[in-house]
C-alpha cells in the first residue's frame, strides 16, 4: 500500500474533498514485525495454559476472591489477544486485496485460535455452577458482583451448551468453518471491479453511483452491479448455503429453537421485544416507504420507480460535494451544541489518525467503528465521497466512537453493547447532525432536501433492515428444507424487497441478485434487526430530548458510559422508556412518517 511507511497522521489528499486522515495503527503495534507482538503472542500461549492448569475442574469450589481473579486473569487474556486480532484486523480492512496483509491476518487467527483453546472450558464450567453458589460468591464480594451482568449473559447459553469435547472441537475448527467462509466472501467482494461507461470501478464507488443526478449513470451502475452479482452468483450461493447449513446444525446440537435465539440472546434482547418491533415496522411500510417512494415518484415525474431511482438525489438539486473539512464541523458543532464534552471525546479521531477517511482501491466497502480494546481506543473507517449521505455516516461512525471511549471505563468484559444498543449514539449523533442543519436553513428548497434524505435514510435504517431480517428468516427457515438454489435466494430476496419498497417500484432483470453482497448475512446472522431497534429507540430518546427533559445530557452520558453493564430495560427507565411496549416502537415510527406528512405539504 503506497502510504505504509509515512507517518499515518499526515492527511491523505483526498482528491476534491481536502486533506483526509488515514489510521495511524501504532497505537495497538508499531508494525507486524514489532518484538512487542511476538511478546503478546507468547504471553497469551503461556496464560492461557496457566489459567487451565490452575482452574480447570475446580471453579466451583474457589472463593469469592478467588473467583475474582479468575475473571480478571481471562478478561486481560481478552485484551490482549483483541489488541492483537483489531491491529491484524484493520490492516487487513485497509487493503483486503494485499496477500501479504492478508496472510498476517489469516496467521493471527489461527494462532490465536490455537493458544485460547485451553480457556473454553472456563464458560462451559461456568454454566455448570449452581446459581446459589454465585449468590453467595456476588454477596462476599462487590467486585466480583459488578461482572454479574456478562457472567450471566454465558449463563443464558447454559441450556444449549455441547460436552467439552464438542465445545473444543468447535472451537479448533471454527478457522476452517466460519471465519474461512467469511474471508472468502470479503476478499472476493473487494477484488470485484464493475464497468461503469468505460470506467473500471470498485464495489463502494459503484454503489455510490446508485446515487448520482444522472439517472442514466445510475442505470448503468445498477446494471453494472447485476451482470458482476450474476456472474459470481455461484460463489455467493455456495457461501451462504454453506454458512446457513453450518448455523442450522450448530442450533440442532444446541437444540435452539429458532435461528434467530442465538442472536437475541448475544443481544440480551427478549425474542418478543424484536418481534414486537418487526410486526410493528412491516404494518409501518404502507405509510412510511410505499407512501414515500409514490411521492418521489411525483417528484421525479415518473409513473413508476426503477431500482436505480430508489437513492437518487430530488431532480434540480445538483448535490455539492462537502470538503472534509466542512463535514468535520457540520459533524462537530451539532456534537457541541448538544454538550461540549461529546465534541471533546470526538476531536482526538480527526487529529490523532483514528479515522480512515479516503475511498482507496481494496480498501474494505462501507463504515464501521472498531472499538479495539479498552486500553486503547476506537478506529472508524469511512469511504467519504463527499455527499450529505457521507456526513451522515461521519457523525453515524462518530456516535459509536464516542460510545466506544464511554465504555471504555467498564473494562474489556463489561464495556462490550449488546447489539440492540450499540446504535444508540451513532444514530443520535446522526439526529443531532440532521436537526442541526434543518435549523440553520430557511430555504424551503434545502429544507425539503434535508428532510427528504433524512426520510430515505430512515427508511433504509428501519424498513429495509427489517426486510432484511425477514429475508434472512426466510432463508434459513428455507435452507432447512434442503440446498437452496441461486434461484431459490433470489425469490425470498424479490419477495421482501416488493413487500417492504412497495407497487410504484419496478424492479430491473438483475435485481434479485443483490442480496449478494450484503456483509451481515454472512459474518453476523440476524445482526441487521439492530439498526431498527436503535432507530427507533433514537427516535423515542431524541423525542424526550427535544420534549425539555431537564438533565437529560446526563443521564445519556450515564446511558453510554454503562456499556454492556446493564439491560436495556435498565438503560431506558430513567427516560420513561420501555422497550416491550409496541407503543414504543409506533412512537419511533410517528417521526418518520410526520416528516413524511411535512413533505406531502410542501407539495400541495
Amino acid at each position: 500500500m503506497q502510504h505504509l511507511h509515512r507517518d499515518a497522521r499526515e492527511p491523505a489528499s483526498g482528491d476534491s474533498f481536502g486533506p483526509m486522515p488515514e489510521w495511524d495503527l501504532s497505537d495497538l503495534y508499531l508494525s507486524p514485525d514489532a518484538p512487542e507482538l511476538d511478546q503478546d503472542f507468547e504471553w497469551l500461549q503461556s496464560e492461557c495454559a496457566k489459567f487451565a492448569s490452575d482452574y480447570e475442574g475446580r471453579l466451583a469450589g474457589l472463593t469469592a476472591a478467588k473467583m475474582l481473579e479468575a475473571v480478571q486473569r481471562y478478561e486481560r487474556i481478552q485484551t490482549v489477544s483483541g489488541r492483537i486480532m483489531s491491529f491484524a484486523g484493520l490492516r487487513h480492512y485497509q487493503n483486503t486485496v494485499d496477500p501479504a496483509r492478508g496472510k498476517f491476518f489469516g496467521d493471527c487467527q489461527a494462532r490465536l485460535t490455537d493458544a485460547s483453546t485451553p480457556l473454553v472450558f472456563f464458560t462451559l464450567e461456568l454454566n455448570r455452577i449452581e446459581d446459589a453458589t454465585f449468590g453467595g460468591w456476588y454477596a462476599a464480594s462487590e467486585d466480583l458482583a459488578r461482572y454479574r451482568p456478562v457472567i450471566e449473559r454465558v449463563r443464558a447459553m447454559k441450556p444449549y451448551q455441547l460436552s467439552d469435547e464438542l465445545e473444543k472441537f468447535l472451537h479448533d475448527q471454527s478457522v476452517v468453518g466460519a471465519a474461512a467462509w467469511n474471508r472468502l466472501f470479503d476478499e472476493t467482494m473487494a477484488g470485484l471491479t464493475f464497468e461503469v461507461d468505460g470506467e473500471t470501478l470498485p464495489l463502494e464507488a459503484t454503489l455510490n453511483l446508485l446515487s448520482d443526478q444522472d439517472r442514466s449513470r445510475r442505470q448503468t451502475a445498477a446494471e453494472a452491479l447485476a451482470a458482476v452479482f450474476r456472474k459470481n452468483l455461484p460463489l455467493f450461493t455456495r457461501i451462504t448455503n454453506t454458512l446457513a447449513k453450518e448455523k442450522e446444525i450448530d442450533d440442532r446440537w444446541r437444540k435452539l429453537p429458532t435461528p434467530q435465539m442465538s442472536r437475541h440472546l448475544a443481544n440480551h434482547v427478549e425474542p418478543e421485544v424484536v418481534e414486537a418491533l418487526r410486526n410493528a415496522v412491516v404494518a409501518a411500510y404502507p405509510r412510511l416507504s410505499h407512501r414515500y417512494y409514490a411521492l418521489k415518484a411525483k417528484w421525479l415525474g415518473l409513473d413508476t420507480l426503477e431500482v436505480w431511482d430508489r437513492n437518487a438525489p430530488l431532480p434540480n438539486r445538483a448535490e455539492e460535494k462537502i470538503s472534509w473539512k466542512d463535514a468535520r464541523k457540520t459533524v462537530m458543532d451539532a456534537y457541541a451544541e448538544f454538550d461540549p464534552r461529546m465534541a471533546e471525546i470526538a476531536e482526538p479521531f480527526f487529529d490523532r489518525g483514528w479515522i480512515d477517511a479516503p475511498a482507496k482501491p481494496g480498501k474494505a466497502p462501507g463504515a464501521f467503528a472498531h472499538p479495539t480494546v479498552t486500553e486503547v481506543h476506537p478506529y472508524v473507517l469511512l469511504n467519504y465521497l463527499g455527499k450529505q449521505r457521507d456526513v451522515m455516516t461521519l457523525a453515524h461512525e462518530l456516535g459509536h466512537g464516542v460510545h466506544q471511549v464511554l465504555a471504555a471505563g467498564q473494562g474489556e468484559l463489561l464495556s462490550s453493547t449488546p447489539l440492540t444498543l450499540a446504535e444508540t449514539a451513532s444514530v443520535f449523533g446522526e439526529m443531532l447532525t440532521f436537526q442541526k442543519l434543518l435549523e440553520e436553513t430557511d430555504d424551503p428548497a434545502t429544507r425539503k432536501t434535508l428532510l427528504a434524505g433524512k426520510v430515505e435514510d430512515m427508511i433504509n435504517t428501519v424498513v429495509r433492515q427489517i426486510a432484511f431480517y425477514d429475508f434472512e428468516c426466510k432463508l434459513h427457515a428455507a435452507r432447512r428444507d434442503g440446498e437452496l438454489t441461486p434461484d431459490d435466494i433470489n425469490a425470498i430476496w424479490m419477495s421482501v424487497q416488493s413487500e417492504s419498497l412497495g407497487p410504484v417500484f419496478n424492479f430491473m432483470d438483475g435485481y434479485e441478485t443483490f442480496w449478494s453482497y450484503v456483509p451481515h448475512f454472512i459474518h453476523s446472522p440476524f445482526y441487521v434487526y439492530a439498526y431498527a431497534f436503535g432507530d427507533g429507540l433514537v427516535n423515542a430518546l431524541y423525542a424526550v430530548y427535544r420534549e425539555g427533559d431537564a438533565g437529560f445530557q446526563d443521564r445519556y452520558f450515564d446511558m453510554l458510559k454503562a456499556g454492556g453493564s446493564k439491560h436495556h430495560s435498565e438503560l431506558l427507565a430513567p427516560f420513561g422508556l420501555d422497550a416491550s411496549d409496541p407503543k414504543f416502537w409506533d412512537r419511533g415510527l410517528s417521526m418518520i412518517s410526520g416528516f413524511i406528512d411535512e413533505l406531502e405539504a410542501m407539495d400541495v
